[in-house]
């Protein structure tokens, strides 16, 4: 990319993107950059849902305790990915990294069928997990960066939420696909992984029309190509029937800048928004230990403790499933209306307290496997919205020129102190045959949701319907 010398540019970009009513081109772009949620829930879910059969695998025979540790390395992936691909998100823009992270993930997830023993699986979930942390940055970033204000939160939400669409096609593949009088045992997990390959070359075509992110272009010296944009947009509008106001849009004056220089970055997280940074670090930790601690062995509780066949375990994460999809489904616009402090406090906190009731339960032996994925199933219509809620509030608070890479820090910080660990640590818990030690995990991870909860209620931000630009001045803001 050639340099851009800096230069006081005044836009109208955000308040005309702002002002637009949902449309057809906002569904598109939704559906063609959102369905990486449905990719990670797949990812996530065939991990889980194989589990057994990895296990019982001639050729790999894992032990729980290195199917939790390949799990562990496809979140270390992911924590990797998101960091270099949302440095360069920022200085390369949004459009050509999200085409280079869903080739990652392409070809990473077609190879990990063809593993050979732990080491080349434990590789191919790395490499799988750094593509998808990739999309994130780059995926989230964009989105936020085109949705009008007044529909961000419980957009942001429902797309979030959308990774248990993945997963219930995850979990239905895998009965098929696991079902020895469908495939033999040790072809049925590799196939099951081409799932995800073939979605991914028709998103590839879905994304092509795409266009780049009119905010990130204008603060890159580049306002004539973001207008051209927006007004290619605003005719797609007007075609369609929509009434875009007369009245002229509120004017943003802005230096514009190449990249940003980390120590400033560093600057932003830690002086001048400390405060904002103590919020997402508290609710992306918690929310990343309750999800890879519960979700990625609950395979193994079913197997281990119910006795239920490796085969079936996708029957029982179909609810699952649903219950987290329907959770921001449902309760995303409250986002918008009641706020954003109120009800990321009170997701989590009912997260927390359900989980410790029921964490009680399974300790006391007083649930069948029905009754326990009842629990979880009411339980994660909460914490799928809470979860959200997190990726939604460190992309919305932080300026936009480090949006992509605050985005990809507390992704990253929030899945290796959260979720790296959690898997790992859970299989060996699950190995010692003590429903006590489960118990005693299952705790910890109540507690982190609670303490997430009381940060947020005291120093979450009042982000609803409001402009990124008023949520956070751009640090290029010349005014």
């Amino acid at each position: 990319m050639s340099a851009v010398r800096p230069q006081i540019v005044e836009t109208a970009v955000p308040a005309r993107l702002d002002r637009l009513r949902w449309g057809r081109f906002h569904t598109l772009v939704v559906v063609a950059l959102g369905i990486t949620w449905v990719l990670d829930g797949l990812e996530v879910t065939l991990a889980g849902a194989v589990a057994g059969a990895l296990k019982e695998s001639p050729v790999l025979q894992f032990s729980n305790a290195e199917v939790g540790l390949s799990s562990s390395f496809y979140l270390a992936g992911a924590v990797l990915g998101a960091l270099l691909f949302g440095w360069l998100t920022d200085r390369l823009g949004r459009k050509r990294l999200f085409f280079i992270t869903l080739a990652v993930y392409l070809v990473a997830t077609a190879a990990t069928a063809f593993s050979w023993n732990f080491a080349s699986f434990a590789l191919f979930r790395f490499l799988t997990g750094a593509g998808i942390g990739g999309e994130y940055t780059a995926i989230a970033s964009t989105i936020q960066e085109f949705v009008p204000a007044r529909y961000r939160g419980h957009t942001d939400l429902i797309i979030n939420g959308s990774f248990w669409i993945g997963a219930a096609a995850g979990a239905g593949g895998s009965i098929v696909l696991l079902d020895p009088s469908v495939l033999p045992p040790d072809i049925g997990w590799r196939a099951a992984f081409f799932i995800g390959s073939i979605l991914g070359l028709g998103i590839l075509a879905m994304r092509s029309w795409i266009p780049e992110s009119p905010r990130w272009l204008m603060t890159h010296g580049r306002a004539d190509e973001a207008h051209a944009i927006l007004e290619r947009i605003e005719d797609h509008h007007r075609a369609r029937g929509h009434v875009i106001p007369d009245e002229d849009p509120a004017l943003f004056r802005l230096t514009s800048r190449r990249f940003t220089p980390l120590r400033e970055v560093w600057d932003t997280l830690f002086h001048a928004h400390r405060r904002r940074t103590l919020v997402g670090l508290a609710l992306m930790v918690a929310q990343a230990f309750f999800y890879n601690a519960i979700f990625f062995t609950y395979a193994l509780v079913l197997t281990d403790f119910y006795g239920i066949a490796a085969s079936q375990v996708g029957w029982y994460l179909l609810p699952f499933a649903a219950g987290n999809f329907l959770g921001p489904l449902l309760l995303g616009r409250l986002f918008d209306t009641v706020g954003r402090r109120p009800m990321i406090a009170l997701t989590y906190a009912l997260s927390g307290v359900l989980l410790a009731l029921t964490g009680a339960l399974f300790a006391a032996g007083v649930l069948s496997a029905t009754m326990q994925t009842v629990c979880w199933t009411v339980i994660f219509f909460f914490a799928s919205a809470a979860a959200s809620s997190a990726y939604l509030t460190v992309s919305e608070t932080f300026p936009l020129e480090i949006r992509a890479l605050a985005i990809a820090f507390f992704y990253a910080v929030g899945t290796g102190i959260g979720g790296i660990g959690a898997p790992f640590l859970f299989g060996a818990l699950i190995d010692t045959g003590s429903r006590m030690s489960l118990f005693a995990g299952y705790l910890l991870g109540a507690g982190l949701m609670l303490a997430a909860a009381v940060i947020a209620a005291r120093y979450g931000v009042a982000a609803e319907r409001k402009a990124l630009e008023d949520v956070a001045t751009p640090l290029s803001a010349a005014d």
